[in-house]
C-alpha cells in the first residue's frame, strides 16, 4: 500500500541531505584524483538529469497525466535544467550563473515543497526529487570543484534572463489557457506561494521577492570578496611596513 508523502518527514529531510552531501563527497573524490574524474562525473550530473527528464516523460505518459499544460520545458526548472546542462558539458559563466540563482532561488523551493502525492517507492517521488536533487547538486559541484560563481553583472543578466523567461511562460499562458510559472494562479499543493496575497497582487510581490533573493544568494560572493580585499590591503601596509 502506497504511503503518503509526509513534508519534513524522515524520506524527505533524506533526500535534502543527500542532495547536499552527494556533490560535496564528489568534490572529494575529484579533488583526490587530482581532478582526473572530473568530467566523468560533470557527465554523470548531465546524465542524472536527461534521465530524470525522460522518466519524467515516460511516467506522465504511462498515467494518462501528460498534457499542454506539463508537457512543454516552460517551467523555470527547466530553463534551470538546460542552463546546467550547459554549464556541465562546457563550463559558461552566463549558463553557469543562470543555473546558479534559478536553482538555489526557484528549485530549491520545489525541493522543500515538492509536488508528490506519495513516498518512496512511488515513481513520482523518485522522479521529482531526484531531478529537483540534481540540479541543485550539480550546480554546488560546480561551484566547489569546477570554482565556478557568480559576479555582480550576473545579477544583471539573470534579471534579464529571467524576465524573458516571464514573458515567454506569460504568453503560452495567455494562448494556451495553461499555468506556467504560477502567473495564472497559485500552485494546487503546499508551497511558499500560500503566504502571498491572492492573484493577480502575488505576481509583483513575487518580482520583489526574486530580485531579494537574487541579492541574498550573491551576498557570500560579496562578503567572500570584500575579505579578500582586506586581507589583501593588510598584507600590503605590512609589506610596505618593513
Amino acid at each position: 500500500m502506497q504511503q503518503p508523502f509526509v513534508l519534513f518527514g524522515k524520506q524527505h529531510l533524506i533526500v535534502m541531505a543527500l542532495t547536499f552531501a552527494v556533490p560535496l563527497g564528489l568534490v572529494a573524490v575529484n579533488r583526490g584524483t587530482a581532478g582526473r574524474t572530473d568530467r566523468a562525473i560533470r557527465f554523470f550530473f548531465l546524465a542524472l538529469l536527461l534521465g530524470t527528464w525522460i522518466a519524467w516523460f515516460v511516467l506522465f505518459t504511462a498515467r494518462g497525466w501528460l498534457g499542454l499544460g506539463n508537457m512543454l520545458p516552460m517551467n523555470l526548472c527547466d530553463w534551470a535544467t538546460i542552463a546546467l546542462m550547459v554549464a556541465l558539458v562546457r563550463p559558461n559563466q552566463i549558463a553557469f550563473e543562470l543555473a546558479y540563482f534559478w536553482a538555489l532561488g526557484g528549485t530549491l523551493q520545489g525541493l522543500i515543497t515538492p509536488d508528490v502525492n506519495f513516498s518512496f517507492p512511488e515513481p513520482q517521488f523518485i522522479v521529482f526529487l531526484l531531478g529537483h536533487g540534481a540540479i541543485i547538486a550539480g550546480v554546488l559541484y560546480l561551484i566547489f570543484a569546477s570554482k565556478m560563481r557568480p559576479y555582480p553583472i550576473s545579477i544583471v543578466r539573470v534579471a534579464g534572463w529571467t524576465f524573458a523567461y516571464a514573458f515567454t511562460a506569460g504568453l503560452i499562458d495567455w494562448l494556451f489557457g495553461v499555468n506556467y510559472g504560477f502567473l495564472r494562479e497559485k500552485p494546487n499543493h503546499a508551497t511558499a506561494f500560500d503566504l502571498l496575497p491572492a492573484w493577480p497582487y502575488y505576481i509583483p510581490v513575487t518580482i520583489l521577492l526574486g530580485l531579494i533573493a537574487m541579492l541574498v544568494l550573491y551576498l557570500p560572493w560579496f562578503v567572500l570578496d570584500r575579505s579578500r580585499m582586506t586581507m589583501t590591503g593588510a598584507g600590503t601596509e605590512t609589506a610596505n611596513a618593513r
